[in-house]
């Protein structure tokens, strides 16, 4: 048991490390693809606009100038407003958008589930005496009887 979380640790400490580096020291490349630019609404990778390359030297200067992505990605948005981000924060309203999908996934699993369940309970239907819930055993008496001839048949 020890040796497992030790393990977990270990490997929490590793993916940790790359997302640390990131926001220390992020590049360009890496905020372009963060970031929307205001006149064509497409991320600033993409985009060629005037608007887009006054951004883009704006963000090589801060890099230049030591600053983290948390805090340029703030300037950009002190400046220009939420909608630069290509995605919401993860605080208050928006905190919906980053809770609805997987609350949606949760309860699509739950829904999927309850119905597998509810299939393998069987579909067969209860005869006068049988108990609740459990398929019954026996046949319609008229398939019963067409079900004999048909062997018969077969046999004979």
């Amino acid at each position: 048991m020890t040796r497992a979380v030790l393990v977990a640790l270990a490997v929490a400490l590793l993916l940790a490390a790359p997302a640390l580096a990131s926001e220390q020291s992020p590049t360009l490349a890496e905020l372009e693809g963060e970031v929307t630019c205001p006149t064509c609404k497409t991320t600033l990778e993409l985009s060629d606009s005037p608007i887009a390359e006054r951004m883009r030297e704006f963000i090589s200067e801060r890099i230049a100038a030591g600053d983290t992505k948390t805090q340029i990605k703030d300037a950009l948005v002190d400046q220009f407003g939420e909608a630069v981000l290509n995605a919401p924060p993860k605080s208050g309203f928006n905190l919906i958008a980053w809770v609805l999908p997987l609350a949606g996934l949760v309860a699509a699993a739950g829904v999927v589930g309850a119905l597998a369940w509810r299939w393998t309970r069987g579909t067969g239907r209860a005869a006068p005496g049988d108990p609740p819930g459990e398929p019954s055993g026996r046949l319609d008496p008229e398939l019963e009887r067409r079900l004999d001839e048909e062997l018969a048949r077969f046999d004979g």
